[in-house]
């Protein structure tokens, strides 16, 4: 009976100690994480910058009469493209022709007194060297022929004035352009002491657009027959381009904004003025420039670092100096090399040294489309 409880308590402890045997660890090494890697390469890099602005006329004339009348007649078509020296309306002109004639015949009356006055001075001269009349009559004479040499000038000029009269009696463009709305109609009395136009020529085939930019901006002059794209008030591509003529060097005080002022060709008339519209104005270019995706920046204490993945497939935080930000991609200012990879999706799992299963990075179709 002993050595039946014996033999019993002896295969209980060999059981009990057959399950206190730890289990052989068949779990292996941590698999390597996963992240997607862009190489670095200096590509050409156009810094801009969208401004608002207006678009005002190229040259701009307000028509105003020179005389005083009645418009007989509008000359043109409103809405309608006019020449240089085009009529637009016609004032009565018969008053100015009357007196043009009158002015005519006035130079006519002068130069016959001055003819009189001539022929005396010339009867006189030889009598007074003769000494038969008086040193005093001949010098009348020159004074009286002199005095009608001064009144044909002055009618001559008189009736040059009255022919210019005439002529703006017929009210013509200054400038060739658009011809807005008429502003007076027929039978109106018009002068030329009034302060509101007969109308107003636009020269709209070439525009400026006045753009606003902050006093403080860091930019004091932009490039000089810099390219700019102009786009509509949404923000949108018109397909219209033109070059940056100056840089305002005064702020308004108002504002606090300073004028950069573009000339933009516009043949179809596309642009109107008064009009809103946005401008993205080149601001630098850099021929060879490495940038990097905004998503694979990461900051630790404010300072700016990135994940680069070396040649043994290792990871490693690298601080860098970050440029300007142009379509969600920094522009690397230092501490990157071309041909380095960086980590941009699946930094969140790495530690320095850490090595990682690396693929390459595909950039979103939007994206690659908006940077073209």
């Amino acid at each position: 009976m002993n050595d039946n409880w014996t033999r019993r308590a002896a295969l209980l402890a060999a059981v009990v100690m057959a399950g206190c045997t730890p289990a052989e660890d068949d779990t292996g090494p941590a698999p390597a994480p996963h992240v997607a890697v862009q190489t670095l390469a200096p590509t050409a890099l156009t810094v801009s910058e969208d401004l608002p602005g207006r678009v005002a006329a190229w040259r701009s004339a307000e028509i105003r009469s020179q005389v005083g009348g009645i418009v007989q007649r509008r000359l043109f078509e409103q809405g309608a493209e006019v020449a240089a020296g085009r009529p637009l309306f016609q004032i009565d002109p018969r008053p100015f022709q009357a007196e043009l004639e009158m002015a005519a015949a006035s130079l006519q009356r002068a130069e016959a007194a001055l003819a009189r006055a001539q022929r005396q001075e010339q009867r006189l001269a030889p009598l007074v060297a003769a000494e038969a009349v008086s040193r005093q009559a001949y010098d009348d004479a020159l004074s009286a022929r002199d005095q009608a040499a001064a009144e044909v000038a002055l009618e001559r000029a008189t009736l040059a004035r009255r022919r210019l009269d005439l002529q703006f009696a017929t009210v013509t463009a200054p400038i060739a352009g658009r011809v807005d709305q008429a502003l007076v109609s027929e039978g109106a009395l018009v002068s030329a002491s009034d302060t509101a136009p007969m109308a107003r020529v636009l020269q709209i085939d070439r525009v400026y657009v006045d753009l606003r930019l902050p006093g403080a901006s860091a930019t004091a002059e932009w490039p000089a027959e810099a390219e700019v794209q102009i786009l509509d008030a949404g923000g949108a591509p018109t397909g219209l381009t033109g070059r940056v003529l100056m840089t305002g060097t005064a702020v308004d005080v108002g504002t606090g904004e300073r004028l950069l002022r573009v000339a933009v060709p516009n043949p179809q008339r596309r642009l109107l003025p008064g009009q809103y519209v946005q401008a993205r104005v080149p601001r630098a270019r850099y021929e060879a420039a490495l940038t990097l995706p905004q998503q694979a920046v990461f900051r630790v204490g404010g300072q700016a670092r990135v994940w680069v993945v070396d040649t043994q497939q290792q990871a490693h935080a690298v601080p860098v100096e970050l440029g300007e930000l142009v379509q969600r991609r920094y522009r690397v200012a230092a501490g990157l090399q071309a041909g380095q990879q960086v980590v941009v999706e699946g930094g969140e799992r790495l530690g320095d040294g850490l090595v990682v299963a690396a693929r390459p990075w595909a950039e979103p179709a939007t994206a690659r489309a908006a940077r073209r």
